[in-house]
């Protein structure tokens, strides 16, 4: 215990109850607005035990109510409290202080068990002196355990979360609950990092501890009543809430541990008391929402049951990570995969990229990651130059950040996107001082520059491209390529192949999961969402859609996206006549935009097969698939290595009238429709980020430059890097 815990619970018996108070509210208030990212949820706590056999009777997950009592005036409310939780349908475990400032009726604990409650000793004299050394906690657990024995109790749990489980052992408890997964506000901060119960072994030959082998430990994984309502001054439980069905959805234990003396019974509120309405209200929101699908059990239930198999807690990565992307994070799938996929193993995550033209936070956290925006940006560059000056912009706001946060944090690994490639250099503190930097390319920026500005490959630019190119993969430890084609290239003139990796944008399925259609109307609604630039080839998908129109008049083609080309897009939907058929629509997060798939009837990829666009690889296609939709897309060389036939409806590139002759035949034919509909929710299946995550990982966890190079599987689970004929058939 620091020599500050030390000082200040030497001072509080002298110090005014209303003084202290404030204190901790200025102190909560600085923590609060810093732990965003690992409060009240931290991501990394959810991965179960391994071996973990679920709950009993197959319930979904746990739900353990705790109540500390710690005066005079709690001791005196607990019979009214059970009987409040009685009505409900609940049962709770109540913790007394054994030699603090009151005593414990032996009756009053003797109607809480008869009525089915139970009895646990809280602490000794509960002052946060307990585990001050290990000679006075060995002294005060001989008395602990006297107490232990008397109250016929199987638990502990200390003062203020104050915790050493080694120590611990000499308590003959069958569980302890002086824990938590996450609560930057409790004296030891540093949680258990689980949402499980866990086993505690026995150390061997243990000086003071007891001949058990071992016990559970509980932690709590809802905040703390006092936190939220006097430290916090929450107005309602919508924390608790939140993340009781994070909980659920994860399928762990929802421990609670609330305080008799803080509850106003007349549902009165004062900067000392809360209302009883709130705790009620979220025991009926248990009760009413999760009917029939949660545990309702008592401490010693949970940890009877634990012991049978003494689940080990898992190990939580706690790497600090950086991304750096020029890019909105909101709308890049890629990147918010790779961030979220970190922060749910538990590390932690900075995310530095755009700030949208709208406007919006500078700062905010995400899911768990923490988002930075450092500067703005408009999709209509013209000219290479104002291209290229934004980009140098960036480059320099981007490494103050970077090297002002790392100063900070000292970051693991510098995870960096391109486009363009020299956004590693932003990195270059981090390298110095021994950061694994990885080199991202989502996009091979020679020929994507050459395709956006109609150059040839002996451009000046485009040459000076492949040399920065060159120069970024060498400063990189590690390249990440996302496709097997562009490895070919960037390794033929860039880098060795022993320092790159593939990985493809797989859909994430916690993203894309499949949702109900909603849409009741007639009309046929042909999707694209994503960048409006020349490759993508939407002015082709326009031009087909003049004839599927002609075939169903109430067909809509709805594309969600901005960029370079939209206003010479949005002029060519008029001249065709196709105002109202053809709608331009806002860019969107990757959430709604998920809705919006699973509520259209076809999706379209009309790329362009030129230098670019030929071997650009498509998440759009994965993601259709995910929703239930068919997608008919360009047969372009990327796609056919990936893809064939019996998974995709392919037009010859550029040719708007077999585009519209696909869209039709898929839309007419409904065995046809519904193969690829059936065909692709497979490929999905197999090829999803949730089976591929871990290649990731790998790169991120790797001390070497050893490749990863993992393929694609297909339905009859080959790879997928065979010509697709020999994978797919077609019936």
């Amino acid at each position: 215990m620091s020599l500050l815990r030390h000082l200040y619970y030497d001072l509080k018996p002298y110090l005014p109850s209303p003084v202290r108070l404030a204190m901790r509210r200025q102190l909560a208030a600085r923590i609060d607005a810093t732990s965003r990212d690992i409060w009240p949820i931290k991501r990394g706590t959810a991965t179960a035990p391994e071996n973990w056999p679920g709950w009993p009777g197959q319930k979904k997950f746990a739900v353990i109510l705790t109540h500390d009592v710690e005066s005079e005036k709690g001791l005196n409310r607990c019979l009214e409290l059970a009987k409040e939780e009685e009505a409900l349908g609940f049962r709770s475990s109540f913790n007394f202080i054994p030699e603090g400032t009151y005593r414990t009726p032996p009756e009053l604990r003797q109607e809480l068990i008869r009525r089915g409650f139970e009895i646990g000793v809280h602490d000794l004299h509960h002052d946060g002196k307990l585990y001050r050394s290990h000679s006075d906690f060995l002294d005060s657990a001989e008395k602990i355990n006297r107490y232990i024995k008397e109250w016929n109790a199987t638990g502990f749990r200390s003062g203020f979360m104050h915790h050493n489980l080694d120590w611990a052992h000499a308590l003959d408890i069958d569980y302890d609950m002086s824990t938590f997964d996450t609560d930057p506000f409790e004296p030891q901060p540093e949680g258990a990092d689980t949402i499980f119960p866990f086993w505690v072994p026995a150390p061997r030959a243990a000086s003071g501890s007891s001949k058990r082998s071992g016990y559970l430990e509980l932690p709590y994984t809802l905040t703390q009543d006092s936190t939220l309502f006097l430290l916090l001054n929450q107005p309602d439980i919508s924390t608790w809430t939140e993340k009781l069905d994070w909980i659920a959805q994860h399928g762990g234990m929802a421990l609670i541990n609330i305080h008799p003396d803080y509850i106003n019974y007349e549902n009165g509120r004062n900067g000392r008391e809360y209302p009883l309405s709130f705790y009620l209200d979220f025991l009926k929101y248990i009760r009413d929402r999760y009917q029939n699908q949660y545990w309702a059990a008592l401490p010693r239930d949970a940890a009877n049951y634990c012991r049978e198999f003494k689940p080990v807690k898992p190990a939580v990565s706690r790497k600090k990570v950086c991304m750096l992307s020029y890019s909105f994070y909101e709308r890049d799938n890629r990147v918010m995969r790779y961030a979220e996929a970190l922060v749910n193993r538990g590390d932690s995550v900075d995310v530095i990229a755009l700030e949208s033209e709208s406007g919006g936070k500078k700062h905010e956290v995400m899911n768990g990651v923490n988002v930075h925006r450092i500067q703005k940006r408009l999709k209509n560059e013209k000219s290479k130059a104002a291209y290229l000056t934004r980009l140098v912009r960036f480059l320099a706001a981007s490494s103050l950040t970077i090297t002002r946060n790392h100063l900070l944090k000292r970051y693991d690994v510098l995870h960096i996107h391109n486009v363009p490639d020299f956004l590693v250099f932003a990195a270059w503190l981090p390298k110095l001082m021994g950061a694994r930097v990885l080199l991202d390319i989502h996009d091979i920026l020679p020929e994507f520059f050459a395709s956006k500005f109609k150059a040839s490959s002996s451009d000046f630019y485009v040459q000076q491209l492949e040399k920065i190119e060159h120069v970024s993969c060498s400063f990189a430890n590690h390249v990440i390529i996302s496709n097997h084609l562009w490895l070919d290239t960037i390794t033929r003139r860039s880098v060795p192949e022993n320092k790159c990796s593939v990985v493809l944008n797989h859909v994430d399925q916690e993203v894309f999961y499949p949702r109900p259609r909603t849409r009741k109307d007639d009309k046929v609604i042909a999707i694209f969402p994503g960048g409006l630039q020349s490759h993508q080839g939407l002015d082709i998908a326009i031009r087909a859609f003049k004839k599927v129109v002609a075939q169903f008049p109430n067909a809509e083609f709805h594309i969600y996206g901005d960029g370079n080309m939209k206003g010479d897009w949005t002029e060519l939907s008029r001249e065709l006549g196709l105002d109202k058929h053809v709608y331009f629509f806002p860019p969107l997060p990757i959430h709604e935009i998920a809705e919006k798939m699973a509520n259209a009837d076809i999706g379209l990829v009309p790329k362009r097969a030129d230098s670019f666009g030929n071997e650009a690889y498509s998440t759009k296609i994965m993601e259709f698939m995910s929703q239930g939709i068919p997608v008919v897309a360009s047969r372009t060389k990327i796609d056919s290595y990936y893809f064939n036939d019996s998974v995709l409806a392919f037009f010859e590139s550029g040719n708007h009238d077999d585009l519209a002759s696909k869209i039709i035949s898929v839309l007419q034919q409904p065995e046809y429709r519904e193969k690829l509909i059936v065909n692709g929710k497979k490929y999905v299946a197999l090829n999803n980020w949730s089976i591929r995550k871990q290649e990731y990982f790998d790169i991120v966890d790797a001390s070497g430059l050893e490749p990863i190079r993992r393929t694609q599987v297909a339905l009859d689970g080959d790879s997928i890097n065979k010509p697709a004929a020999e994978l797919f058939s077609v019936n």
